[in-house]
């Protein structure tokens, strides 16, 4: 009863963190604004958010996680900030459809990395979902040459391995990287805090970012990483696909954006790879835990 009741909290906490990063995009281009004022409204704001939340805990309680858990910590931080900056140029330099496709490739770039540096040998499933997604990437990256689009399309690839590189050095530490996330976003907004000195506040809706960064991203990024304390990873892991399905939705409802042919044949790539390959490893995953309680029955 204690583990249904422990796997259905993993599945409503990860429900509502994928659920919150679906409309970040949305809520990015209702805000209205230059992007280096959305930056700087964006990420002071989840910086906020996040010093209170630390200040709370630690107040609650002296075993609180650290902000910045060393070297390590600075690093996935550093990693975070740089691609948010790249993921925020993006919004402005692509379609939504292209940035939250290409975004989704951030989970072979982690397991190519996690092969290359921590020795973790992709099995063969592995390597042919990667082939798939690297055919449908560079039918949506195709589609950008001459549209405009390309300098974004790199740019959401800059942001999804940066991304990847973080992941794949908490996985190496160890160490407890709830808060480098959120606290890494100090390096955009010190960025976007210069660029707007010299370019002027410009933004016509401030009140959607500001929900933004206070509320959404913080949701989403403390629910996402805390689902696998009850969940197996590939269950968690697609929760994160629901921002590669929705956020394009929502964005065609509000403003009338549709995908193009080629960013919808890449996408369609993309999803059914991702997706079938996480619904393997959770097989998988099932498997072994079925072994292990044949090997000791209670």
């Amino acid at each position: 009863m204690t583990v249904s009741h422990d796997h259905s909290r993993g599945l409503l906490i990860a429900a509502l963190g994928g659920m919150a990063l679906t409309v970040d995009i949305p809520l990015i281009r209702l805000a209205d604004g230059a992007p280096w004022t959305i930056l700087m409204l964006r990420s002071g704001t989840t910086l906020l958010a996040g010093l209170i939340v630390w200040a709370v805990w630690r107040w609650w309680t002296p075993s609180a996680p650290k902000l910045i858990p060393g070297r390590a910590g600075l690093a996935v931080a550093t990693l975070y900030g740089l691609g948010s900056i790249a993921f925020i140029t993006a919004v402005f330099n692509t379609t939504t459809a292209n940035l939250v496709f290409i975004l989704a490739f951030n989970t072979m770039f982690a397991a190519l990395l996690s092969w290359l540096f921590l020795r973790e040998r992709p099995r063969p499933v592995t390597f042919a979902t990667m082939a798939a997604m690297i055919v449908g990437v560079g039918i949506i990256v195709g589609g950008s040459i001459g549209s405009g689009h390309l300098f974004g399309d790199l740019l959401a690839a800059t942001s999804a391995f940066c991304v990847a590189s973080a992941i794949t050095i908490s996985r190496h530490s160890g160490k407890d990287m709830g808060f480098p996330a959120l606290i890494g976003v100090i390096l955009p907004f010190l960025v976007a805090v210069y660029m707007v000195w010299n370019t002027g506040f410009q933004v016509n809706a401030p009140w959607w970012i500001l929900f933004n960064g206070g509320v959404v991203i913080p949701i989403s990024f403390f629910c996402l990483p805390t689902a696998p304390k009850y969940i197996s990873g590939p269950e968690a892991a697609m929760f994160y696909l629901l921002e590669t399905v929705l956020a394009p939705v929502w964005v065609w409802l509000v403003f009338n954006e549709v995908p193009s042919r080629n960013t919808l044949i890449g996408g369609a790539i993309l999803i059914v790879a991702l997706i079938a390959h996480s619904l393997w490893q959770l097989h998988l995953g099932r498997q072994r835990r079925a072994a292990l309680a044949v090997r000791h029955p209670a």
